[in-house]
């Protein structure tokens, strides 16, 4: 099947929010199509069980059990779906043991609607290639295509390694920082450090609030946006 047919995809997702953010992502994406959303291994056992998907987006830490053992017993049922990971995971002996098991790509928490999009359509022009392979060096493109993702393009007038100077500031400071104390600690100026801020918010990465003080106008408070799971 092609993208052009349709990649069904099953949303596995234990918080309800999350799923229906999810879910929203996977149908802006032409040549997706959500074919169901479950909450449990138990539940995403039952939809496989009556409705045939290609694609199986799946959060790795459920109410009712981890999720590469839903995919173990997948496997041992003869379910051959492709699984992209979604998790806040980064214990790299669980992605090999994903990728041994068929997940073809992971997605760390949090994570944008481009994010997703640029992994879907990595896997949609995967699926897609067919005949046989010229040569090693065509099947290393047709892999590269999966496993490599380009870079997001950033803003104008922002700059990778200062995004990463910053995103490192605010992720060691658990009780946030404010645009001046994040431009000192990095070395910029405030106005600065704002605009990397407003960006991570925007990315759904941090979020602000205000900080009220004794006197004059209230700061905005960043916050790394941590998850739990």
């Amino acid at each position: 099947m092609t993208a052009a047919a349709g990649i069904r995809v099953l949303v596995v997702e234990d918080d309800p929010v999350a799923a229906d953010a999810h879910a929203l992502y996977v149908g802006r994406v032409p040549g997706f199509t959500v074919a169901g959303v479950a909450h449990s291994r138990a539940e995403a056992y039952r939809v496989l069980e009556r409705t045939p998907v290609e694609l199986i987006l799946l959060d790795l830490y459920l109410p009712d059990g981890h999720g590469l053992q839903l995919l173990r017993a997948l496997r041992a049922a003869g379910h051959s779906a492709d699984v992209i990971a979604v998790t806040s995971a980064r214990d790299l002996a669980v992605v090999r043991e994903g990728v041994s098991l068929g997940v073809v790509q992971y997605v760390l928490k949090p994570f944008t609607f481009a994010t997703l999009r640029d992994r879907l359509d990595r896997y949609a022009q995967f699926r897609a290639a067919a005949g046989e392979a010229s040569g090693q060096d065509e099947v290393d493109r047709a892999l590269a295509t999966l496993r490599t993702p380009q870079p997001a393009a950033l803003p104008k007038g922002l700059s990778a390694p200062t995004l990463e100077a910053v995103t490192r500031t605010l992720r060691d400071a658990d009780a946030g920082l404010t645009a001046a104390e994040a431009g000192a600690a990095v070395g910029i100026s405030r106005i600065t450090a704002r605009r990397y801020l407003e960006h991570l918010v925007t990315e759904g990465r941090a979020a602000r609030s205000p900080q009220y003080g004794q006197v004059g106008r209230p700061e905005l408070q960043y916050r790394w946006i941590r998850s739990g799971r």
